[in-house]
């Protein structure tokens, strides 16, 4: 990994409580077709809740404008995964969610202010996350998928930051406070990483 990548991943991997368990990154690269599929399902899935804020908080023009940039960055995401699927043979199939971020989002408030503030921090982690595991994956990859994986962590790295600077900017007049929620969020999310879990998928715990 060069220097402007390890400088990159230093805040994620300070900002989440863990990192991913060996046995996870050992399933994902027995399971390259399913991580493939299961990759792009999140990459449409996060363009789509990025697309749902633009929607419900229409008076927010920094919400608008870094929602929308992360929408199109999301699909582009998506466009890339399903043609590298396509040049490797592999069929894009729907896949089952995982328990991840069902798993946070039951954790979130559900209505008003506050639930802006937790949906976005939530998103923060699961960007956070995601970079993580683009990280870890990377060095047991062919070079192909490797090159591709650690070409999204810089605008993944960014959408983490996004989600957080709109979470503590709206955190005030929410009456919440930002710090002690996302540890919240952010300890319910290690369980999630690091405890067993009936399937695998990009974002699940460790499979057995």
């Amino acid at each position: 990994m060069n220097d402007t990548l390890a400088e990159l991943l230093a805040p994620i991997r300070k900002f989440l409580h863990c990192s991913t368990p060996s046995v996870w990154i050992e399933a994902a690269c027995q399971n390259q077709a399913l991580l493939l599929a299961d990759h792009a399902n999140c990459e449409k899935k996060a363009a789509s809740t990025a697309m749902n804020l633009m929607y419900k908080y229409t008076d927010r023009p920094e919400l608008l404008k870094k929602m929308s940039q992360l929408a199109r960055e999301e699909l582009l995401h998506f466009q890339q995964v399903v043609e590298l699927m396509q040049v490797r043979g592999v069929r894009y199939e729907g896949v089952s969610a995982s328990r991840y971020a069902a798993s946070l989002r039951a954790l979130s408030e559900s209505k008003g202010e506050a639930q802006l503030v937790d949906t976005l921090l939530i998103g923060a982690i699961i960007e956070a996350r995601s970079c993580e595991r683009f990280a870890a994956l990377a060095p047991h990859l062919d070079e192909e998928l490797a090159k591709f994986y650690r070409s999204l962590l810089k605008s993944e790295a960014r959408h983490y930051e996004d989600y957080l600077s709109l979470a503590s900017e709206y955190a005030p007049a929410a009456g919440v406070d930002v710090d002690e929620r996302l540890q919240a969020f952010l300890a319910a999310e290690a369980v999630l990483v690091t405890s067993d879990d009936s399937q695998f998928r990009f974002h699940s715990g460790a499979p057995h």
